[in-house]
């Protein structure tokens, strides 16, 4: 059994009863850490109950949070997007003074910038759970990187199916926004992997305009990161595809296509091939997430994406997408 590095029992509360949320309970039990689970309606609660065998609280958060005689270490909000604002600003008023948000944080840059207002003001830890940040290949390829002395170069992808995307039933405003929700995954893992941009130049189109993301249906653009690294991106959500991510250094081209995968071309061969690497977390859990939630429950914050992060990030984000907002 592995156990939490903390002088005292931890005390976590997990907001949702999501599939998300199932996830994470199942990491935080292996981790000796049985959270406090809180949804809104029975429904959700006997499903989750149902799916786990685990039992959750049911109703409005604001009367738990204060019916609570201390306050709860540190957060997990696992909500569907439209609500991660409301939840976590609920979270972080009560007192919790470290809190994981589901990316992206917020439906809108202005969401974002309020918590990270508001985290500001009320000195909390705010983070957003890119999980993909802690893949065991994203993990690996952070080595390499560092022992290739950088990175050069980059390039992504993050192609959707919106033949799929288009049939899902969710709300008109979370398909509206699904590069902020979703795609976001990847270009996240992008700039984490190869730098942050100091310029870039978007470009938006398509012929066929998709009426659940109304913005922009294929999207193509370049820039520079802020050490000088030369990279370009490009998704057609009318095409097909799927997410990669390749990372250039002086001796290998890095390429993540799956991005669970680790796949290496050396410098002087034309073949790509799969690195082995220790992926067992990976595979006993949802990708990602053992590492994640380890890392957030022992403090080891390093890896994760922070609201301040986010809110610089919409800037760039706002501009590949065509979102006004």
């Amino acid at each position: 059994m592995i156990t939490v590095q903390s002088h005292k029992k931890t005390d976590i509360i997990l907001v949702g009863a999501s599939q998300m949320s199932e996830d994470y309970l199942k990491v935080l039990l292996s981790l000796d850490i049985q959270p406090t689970v809180v949804c809104r309606t029975t429904a959700s609660a006997k499903n989750f109950h149902k799916n786990t065998g685990y039992q959750a609280q049911h109703g409005d958060l604001s009367i738990i949070l204060k019916q609570k005689v201390n306050t709860f270490d540190m957060a997990i909000v696992a909500v569907d997007i439209e609500n991660l604002k409301f939840v976590t600003e609920l979270l972080v008023l009560s007192g919790i003074k470290k809190v994981l948000i589901e990316k992206p944080g917020g439906i809108s840059s202005e969401e974002i910038n309020q918590l990270d207002d508001i985290a500001n003001f009320n000195k909390v830890e705010l983070l957003i759970a890119y999980n993909r940040r802690f893949y065991s290949s994203t993990q690996k390829a952070k080595e390499i990187i560092e022992s290739d002395g950088g990175v050069t170069s980059f390039h992504f992808e993050f192609t959707e199916w919106s033949h799929v995307i288009g049939s899902l039933t969710k709300p008109i405003k979370v398909k509206e926004r699904w590069f902020l929700s979703n795609s976001t995954h990847v270009v996240d893992l992008a700039f984490f992997l190869g730098g942050k941009p100091k310029n870039i130049t978007c470009y938006n189109g398509g012929e066929q305009k998709l009426e659940w993301h109304p913005s922009s249906s294929v999207f193509s653009g370049s820039g520079l990161t802020h050490n000088d690294a030369l990279f370009s991106y490009h998704a057609d959500w009318t095409a097909p595809g799927r997410w990669k991510v390749e990372i250039l250094t002086k001796r290998n081209r890095i390429i993540l296509e799956p991005l669970e995968g680790l796949q290496i071309q050396k410098i002087g061969s034309v073949e790509k091939n799969f690195m082995e690497i220790n992926n067992e977390k990976d595979l006993s859990f949802k990708p990602g997430l053992f590492n994640q939630v380890k890392a957030f429950v022992n403090n080891d914050l390093e890896n994760f994406c922070t609201i301040r992060e986010q809110r610089e990030s919409m800037k760039v984000y706002n501009k590949i997408s065509n979102y006004n907002i």
